[in-house]
């Protein structure tokens, strides 16, 4: 064995290192600053510790803080660690289980001990002082490899029963490693983790709030607490993530949605949606927007089945892969007067319908079709239901009942690139027209799918080159791959939106699908006669009209655009004097197509339009004698504090261009 081993750096330099050295000394070697400054290393491109041993020749790339995406992940790993050490630390006898970085913290599920309640908000306090107890003692982090015996006999020793659950179920051929904090505490982990706990800043966490879990997410389990926290590389970036939450809790779409009186939802109807007036205007005056959007683009709209038959689920293939998000219907139910269910053993088995796209197969599989009908677009406001657990939804944004702006593409494979392309342009047009940037991902073959690995392959590099040939496929628009994470019948491009206060959505999809054409034996007549099989693009814009109108209503803080407004303007007099003249002015207004309403209450005028403007009425026409008699209007704009007086009939002419929609324009 060589004495030294060659250590290739990123820019293209070669040192050379006594064999058994560790990327920390490599970082010693090329200078003190970098040294003190280095985190953890990239060993071959695998993020390791910084003072693992390296093996032999490698290349080698160090992190620092610079490298945000690395330094947080790793920081927030620590986090958790430092925070099951000092819930043991305050409380002996809790058992820990597993606790890892989330996309802005981290978390620990624990036990209490047998002796207390079960971990509350009160704890946090003391938590967070035993953290920075911790941090500030610098205990080196250390990694061992020990035997899946030894971790059997470590936790089943100490009472931790579930961490010895686990690592009986470890592979013994398998490297298992645990990481002392210090010589006092330690916890099975796979790593990598910082040098030490003094690397953490002991300013830039902080503990959130506490949940009930399950182990192993399983309800028929021991209740565990969960204690979540966010965790950052320094006190600023926690204050402005911090700053963040405090803006979204005012955007809120369920808070500003009752604010606004747009919806409600309430348990006679788990995760289904009661629309009220208001909401209703807005969900309609989106459906108006995506008609012309895809009148416009070649569509055709159809309307489709809301209950199927089982064995068209089970021949999709969805009965299979999807069945538990699906509710199922018995089509036959006997004796409705007895207590209780009751299903006859002869009934057949119905599904409301999860997603739109079998149905879609049926309405192209009518009538022979020729290569000149395609590509055929067929689009449809479908709605679906899916079985959604109590505990993930969420207002608008993850319901049971919802309605995608749903369409499916059938084409020959030679259109495959071009609709793509067409629809990367339509999506761009309609997202800017919403005012949002965005970012454009493709998701590439899971595990568990459908189709052969040609197959795959086609459909990956089809969508690949069609983001490619639009020109979106670049730094700016965020591409990026996401192995493991396509649907089990197709990869798909997904849109990921930011919002107002930098939070990204992921709305829309365009997916390229072989296997449901095959299954569901959709064919058309090429032009050599012979029968071929279409290619069936999936896509969507808005992803579900519930969600992108909670995204939108955060997204503009209940402030929307005025044409999306449901009421675009109120008149209120400041004494009843003036109602004659605003009722004229009213009936105007109406006659201009603008969504107006009246305010004739003997209130103050300054009640009037603090209640107006909490519920986001783009406009407030104030009409008093003076106006009555000038044929003006005092207008007052939602958010601007200065009032304008103009004659009506200006008032009218710019109401009616701002709720002009983006595409009449």
């Amino acid at each position: 064995m060589s004495e030294v081993i060659k250590i290739s750096l990123p820019d293209g330099s070669v040192r050379e290192m006594p064999q058994g050295s560790t990327p920390g000394d490599v970082a010693a070697a090329i200078g003190p600053g970098l040294a003190k400054a280095a985190l953890a290393a990239k060993v071959n491109g695998e993020l390791r510790d910084i003072n693992r041993p390296l093996e032999g020749d490698t290349e080698l790339a160090l992190v620092t803080s610079r490298d945000e995406a690395e330094a947080l992940e790793l920081a927030r790993h620590d986090f958790a660690h430092v925070l099951a050490e000092a819930v043991q630390a305050l409380w002996p006898g809790t058992q820990i289980t597993f606790g890892p970085a989330t996309d802005d913290g981290f978390y620990y599920d624990v036990k209490a001990p047998t002796t207390r309640d079960p971990f509350s908000m009160d704890d946090l306090p003391a938590i967070e002082e035993k953290m920075r107890e911790i941090i500030k003692a610098d205990k080196p982090l250390r990694r061992e490899i020990w035997s899946r015996q030894q971790l059997i006999d470590k936790w089943s020793a100490e009472g931790e029963t579930f961490k010895a659950e686990w690592a009986a179920e470890l592979p013994e051929n398998e490297e298992l490693t645990v990481y002392w904090s210090g010589d006092d505490w330690l916890d099975m982990c796979r790593g990598p983790h910082l040098p030490s706990t003094g690397k953490l800043d002991p300013q830039a966490f902080k503990l959130m709030r506490v949940a009930g879990a399950y182990w192993r997410g399983d309800q028929n389990n021991a209740q565990l607490t969960r204690i979540y926290g966010t965790g950052w590389l320094n006190k600023k970036q926690l204050n402005a993530h911090l700053t963040r939450l405090e803006e979204a809790a005012k955007r809120d779409h369920r808070k500003l949605g009752q604010e606004m009186n747009l919806f409600h939802l309430q348990s006679e109807a788990h995760g289904s949606v009661f629309w009220h007036p208001h909401g209703y205007q807005i969900w309609r005056e989106l459906e108006a927007y995506m008609r012309r959007a895809i009148d416009g683009a070649g569509y055709n709209e159809v309307k489709t089945p809301q209950v199927m038959d089982a064995r068209q689920w089970e021949q999709s293939g969805h009965w299979g892969k999807y069945r538990e998000n699906m509710f199922v219907i018995p089509d036959e139910v006997p004796n409705t007067e007895d207590e209780g269910p009751i299903v006859s053993d002869a009934a057949e088995w119905m599904a409301l319908k999860p997603m739109n796209c079998p149905a879609h197969v049926l309405i192209f599989r009518q009538g022979i079709k020729s290569y000149r009908d395609l590509p055929l677009r067929i689009y449809e406001n479908g709605c679906c239901h899916r079985n959604e657990p109590h505990g993930a939804l969420h207002g608008l944004m993850r319901v049971r009942q919802f309605t995608q702006d749903d369409a499916h593409i059938f084409c020959t494979e030679d259109q495959i690139v071009e609709e793509v392309q067409a629809f990367c342009r339509l999506a761009d047009r309609i997202y800017k027209d919403f005012g949002f940037t965005y970012a454009i991902k493709l998701a590439l073959r899971p595990e568990q799918r459908f189709g052969s690995d040609a197959d795959w392959d086609k459909a990956e590099n089809e969508l690949r080159d069609a983001v490619v040939r639009a020109g979106l496929a670049t730094e700016e628009f965020g591409w990026e791959e996401l192995p493991g994470e396509g649907a089990f019948y197709a990869p798909k491009l997904e849109w990921h939106l930011t919002d107002a206060i930098g939070r990204t959505w992921q709305v829309g999809t365009i997916q390229s699908d072989r296997v449901l054409p095959e299954r569901l034996d959709a064919s058309y007549i090429g032009e050599d006669g012979e029968k071929h099989r279409p290619v069936m693009l999936h896509r969507a814009i808005f992803g579900s009209y519930e969600r992108f109108i909670g995204i939108l209503i955060e997204h503009f803080a209940g402030r929307l655009p005025v044409w999306l407004a449901p009421v675009q303007a109120v008149v209120a007099t400041i004494v009843s004097d003036a109602d004659a003249y605003a009722s004229e002015s009213i009936s105007k207004l109406q006659a201009a197509g603008i969504r107006v309403e009246s305010d004739f209450r003997n209130e103050k005028i300054n009640y009037k339009v603090r209640e107006h403007s909490l519920a986001k009425v783009p406009y407030l026409l104030v009409m008093g004698m003076r106006e009555a008699e000038e044929g003006t209007v005092a207008v007052r704009t939602l958010g601007e504090k200065e009032q304008r007086v103009m004659s009506i009939d200006d008032a009218i002419t710019m109401l009616k261009e701002a709720a002009t929609p983006p595409d009449l324009r």
